[in-house]
């Protein structure tokens, strides 16, 4: 089982899929702090919250100049529906099957739930500094408070 990546490391640099059919990558934000928060799937209660809860905090977080990327393997068709369900105005991004950047910083992993086997993704948020490097790492996060939690880091670092 690979290590997760942490602080320290240099934010790899992996293109993604957009809702809207473009691309984007963590080096596309050079020279500005960024938080890229990644959650398992669209439309789910948990990855729901999360997602509501950063673009609760958008404006604040746009304040401190940082930007949101929310990333997950789901399709742009998903990410899609996933915003206009929720009034989403948080960025989202589609992460490649295999390869991605969720693999690279070792959070695509093997999971086990009612005893089956299967990759999932570890919801797992970084704030990379405007360098490109990661300066702070949350792995396996609980939802609640979260997204606070890493506004006051932002708005710190």
């Amino acid at each position: 089982m690979s290590e997760f990546v942490g602080a320290g490391a240099a934010m790899p640099d992996v293109e993604m899929g957009t809702p809207d059919g473009g691309t984007v990558k963590p080096s596309d934000f050079a020279g500005k702090k960024l938080v890229v928060f990644f959650y398992p799937k669209d439309n789910t209660p948990g990855c729901t919250t999360e997602a509501k809860d950063f673009t609760a905090l958008r404006g604040e977080f746009d304040a401190a100049g940082v930007e949101l990327l929310g990333v997950s393997k789901d399709s742009a068709k998903k990410h899609q529906n996933f915003i206009a369900k929720h009034n989403l105005t948080t960025p989202l991004a589609t992460d490649v099957e295999e390869g991605g950047l969720s693999d690279a910083l070792g959070i695509w992993t093997e999971k086990q739930m009612y005893g089956k086997t299967y990759m999932g993704m570890v919801r797992s948020t970084y704030l990379v500094g405007a360098d490109g490097t990661i300066a702070q790492a949350w792995n396996k996060v609980k939802v609640k408070g979260h997204a606070e939690e890493v506004l006051a880091a932002a708005k710190a670092l």
